[in-house]
């Protein structure tokens, strides 16, 4: 009997461990729930209202399936200043402003020695896939983490993560550190490469798309308006060189654009025609079906910048056909490329989320021409007028390096060498461009707390300054100013609403449908993505998750 007892009691431990180990078992592989693969896409020099301005004439399958499928945040704001490329990009994927993750524009001068540095430029590292220098670029100088570097880390290193953009900043910045690959455009080569920092070898897959000459079969193709140039209501007359920049060897600023002659054997035109948006979202199809992203066990992550709509907008103006008509062509190419995400990854299975690196001004000229004030703020001539002012105090040449980003760069080096007071430089140099027209501010980048300045602009400055790389000053320029000195197109780089209002929608797994008029900002995007896959928030993170987005979000 007692025999019995203990094999009776035997079996019950031994069922009972089989029963905790099938517990523990079951607990180890059930999956955190998550998408197969996220994919950012952001649109350079993306305006929000082009959401809006087109949205009659947009297809169910791009911007507007966005719209009425996902979610969208419709007042995100940049929360910096200077707001162009480099530091757009940082901050959608660190959630995270210059003053923390160290871009402080696309380039910038090191306060220390005086040397410019371009973001992403790295001696140390060269280029794969071309014989240019192109390639000799890496993320080394981005100083927080990324959210694709966070996913990473939080699967151990088994997402794949790759980032491609026409703009060598746009594929790289939001790859981050430990990215498997990024690729960019080689205008001498036609080709797309990358760097040592992630290989030494273009994978046979991008040698054999480099091998299609893909960006010579666009531009053989001629750009001409997608509709009748007649239905472009939303632009000015096609003909309006007094705001537009036209190619080198044509007359005016007009379609048909004959880029199949233009082009002369230098592919790097595409840049400036929508075929490179269309070139960009090729390349991704390309990895996304050869790297088999969103086949693997755990999340991948495609970060995807498309640089084309920067290039036009710079060249062309927003009140352009020729801005308009590369919008219709963006939504055309966004609608094919959800459509293929899913057929090869599965409709629900992938999150998309887009944004911009930053919006456009109108063409000064174009707004006085319209009784709206705005002007161009010389920058040359503010920089002779100031050097000179203190040559005449100090007894010394140059010491204005430059006025880059809306800052007053000091000579640093010469400024100690000679014992001079920074004091009385800034203070010296703040009288004399708050006398200058246009200039609404100039601010002690130190002092921006106590400024006389309405609160949001003193915290844009503050984010936007870092001690190592931001110059002393920062100019604020009045609504509608940006800096030249006259000229066509456009440009960004202010605090103002068209500069720093940018879309932000979300689309596909774990995503509502909805829409959001709170104030939200550009450094909120990683967060909401670490929130949605349930990973840690980038090093430098300063964002906050928009709950709203989420389906499992509860008021």
């Amino acid at each position: 009997m007692k025999i019995k007892f203990l094999l009776t009691l035997a079996l019950a431990a031994t069922i009972f461990n089989l029963s905790a180990q099938s517990k523990k078992v079951t607990a180890i592989s059930s999956a955190v729930p998550r998408p197969k693969l996220v994919v950012g896409i952001v649109v350079d020099q993306m305006r929000w209202d082009y959401l809006y301005r087109y949205y009659d004439r947009y297809q169910a399958g791009g911007f507007k399936r966005m719209l009425n499928e996902g979610f969208t945040c419709e007042n995100t704001l940049i929360p910096y200043i200077p707001t162009v490329t480099a530091i757009g990009h940082s901050t959608v994927y660190t959630g995270s402003v210059p003053s923390i993750h160290g871009m402080a524009g696309n380039d910038f001068i090191i306060q220390a020695t005086g040397k410019a540095m371009y973001c992403t430029a790295d001696s140390t590292v060269n280029t794969v896939g071309s014989t240019s220098a192109a390639g000799k670029m890496s993320p080394r100088n981005l100083l927080a983490t990324t959210i694709t570097d966070e996913l990473k880390l939080a699967t151990n290193f088994r997402s794949k993560v790759i980032g491609i953009a026409l703009k060598d900043r746009g594929g790289i910045l939001p790859a981050g550190h430990v990215a498997n690959a990024a690729y960019w455009f080689d205008d001498a080569s036609g080709s797309w490469i990358s760097s040592t920092f992630y290989m030494n070898d273009l994978p046979a897959w991008v040698k054999t798309f480099n091998s299609q000459k893909n960006a010579e079969k666009y531009l053989n193709q001629d750009w001409n308006t997608l509709y009748p140039i007649n239905t472009y209501v939303q632009s000015a007359p096609d003909n309006s060189p007094k705001y537009e920049g036209k190619f080198g060897g044509t007359d005016a600023p007009t379609f048909p654009i004959k880029t199949s002659v233009l082009y002369k054997g230098n592919a790097g035109m595409i840049r400036s025609t929508p075929y490179g948006n269309s070139l960009t979202l090729d390349m991704a199809k390309a990895a996304v079906d050869n790297e088999q992203l969103g086949k693997n066990p755990v999340t991948d992550f495609l970060a995807v910048s498309l640089s084309s709509t920067d290039y036009v907008g710079h060249q062309f103006g927003p009140n352009s056909v020729e801005v308009e008509d590369t919008y219709l062509r963006l939504d055309n190419d966004l609608s094919a490329f959800f459509t293929y995400l899913d057929a090869k990854v599965g409709k629900g299975n992938y999150s998309v989320f887009l944004t911009a690196d930053h919006g456009a001004a109108h063409n000064p000229q174009f707004l006085i021409d319209h009784n709206i004030p705005a002007g161009y703020w010389d920058e040359t001539a503010a920089r002779t007028q100031l050097n000179k002012l203190l040559e005449d105090k100090y007894k010394q040449k140059n010491l204005v390096l430059g006025l880059n980003n809306y800052q007053v760069n000091f000579n640093n080096a010469l400024i100690n060498k000679e014992s001079i007071s920074e004091e009385a430089l800034k203070a010296d140099c703040i009288t004399a461009l708050q006398k200058q027209a246009g200039v609404a501010y100039a601010v002690d980048m130190q002092r921006a707390q106590t400024a006389n300045i309405p609160e949001d602009l003193r915290t844009r400055i503050i984010n936007g300054y870092n001690v190592e790389r931001s110059g002393a000053i920062q100019i604020i320029l009045k609504p509608g100013w940006y800096g030249g000195h006259g000229g066509t197109g456009t440009t960004h780089g202010t605090w103002n609403p068209y500069d720093a209002h940018i879309p932000l929608v979300f689309m596909g797994w774990g995503i509502k449908h909805g829409s959001l008029v709170r104030e939200t900002h550009m450094t909120d995007i990683a967060a909401t993505l670490a929130a949605l896959l349930h990973i840690q928030a980038p090093s430098g993170n300063i964002g906050a998750p928009i709950g709203e987005v989420l389906k499992w979000f509860k008021d």
